[in-house]
């Protein structure tokens, strides 16, 4: 079974990219399941429902969040009524919202969840390490096939060490929130396949996904302005990865995964 995941999805660029292309590609790969960090996919900061609707219906099966989870007014209502979207799982258990998600594919099950980071990260959230042990004893307990983390955080050694405390005991961990792709992608000795961070899915002639003039002008005067989302280079980053049952928690094949519009044909 192949998965696909994908980066950050980067307001309206990103989706019209994956309404006009993604499934194509899906197709022409045999993907059995397609997941996407969609935390900045409506204006460059949180998510709608309407929007989690329109990625799903372009292709995504499951859409994961991140520290933007409740950056669109009345998300916080609306959240509960998407049963393809799950929001950070260490955040408090008093936010609504899933806190994983289990998708079934043919005869495998699989199991995905997202934590937070907590180095130069805003929300108050409980140890991601602890959070992801107690998930993975979860799923393992209700025979998932495969796991898949995604560990949602600033810091690459922050991610790193994630990727190695779940060695073998997940199918893949990756990371985002940066939007640019880290070059170490590999499957670890135990065979959990790992990426520090997939990029994103959005424009790429931007200062990670925004207005380059706008974003260069604050590091020169240090004055506040609003950032808009940029709109050119656009495409898709993330990764593909290949596992059997017969392996459970064991990738075969990882792939880095990058499409552009100018190359998409």
């Amino acid at each position: 079974m192949k998965i696909l995941v994908l980066g950050d999805i980067v307001g309206r660029p990103g989706r019209n990219f994956l309404s006009q292309y993604l499934q194509t590609f899906i197709e022409q790969e045999d993907i059995s399941l397609c997941i996407a960090n969609g935390e900045n996919a409506a204006g460059g900061a949180g998510i709608t429902a309407k929007t989690a609707h329109e990625i799903k219906k372009s292709g995504v099966d499951a859409i994961t969040l991140g520290d933007h989870v409740w950056d669109q007014k009345n998300f916080e209502n609306e959240i509960d009524q998407l049963d393809f979207i799950s929001r950070p799982a260490n955040l408090p258990e008093s936010n609504p919202g899933k806190h994983h998600l289990i998708l079934d594919r043919g005869d495998s099950r699989v199991g995905v969840f997202t934590v937070l980071g907590r180095s130069f990260m805003g929300p108050k959230v409980s140890c991601p390490f602890a959070t992801s042990d107690r998930i993975v004893d979860d799923f393992k307990k209700q025979n998932i096939d495969q796991i898949i983390c995604e560990i949602h955080a600033e810091t690459t050694s922050e991610k790193e060490s994630i990727g190695w405390h779940l060695d073998g005991r997940v199918s893949l961990v990756f990371g985002t929130h940066t939007h640019v792709p880290t070059a170490d992608g590999r499957i670890l000795p135990k065979g959990t396949a790992y990426q520090t961070d997939l990029g994103m899915t959005g424009p790429r002639e931007a200062v990670l996904g925004r207005d380059i003039d706008a974003c260069v002008g604050r590091f020169l005067d240090g004055m506040p302005r609003k950032c808009p989302v940029a709109e050119k280079d656009v495409g898709m980053q993330g990764c593909m990865i290949e596992v059997s049952n017969e392996s459970p928690c064991s990738t075969v094949k990882y792939q880095r995964i990058e499409l552009r519009e100018d190359a998409s044909s």
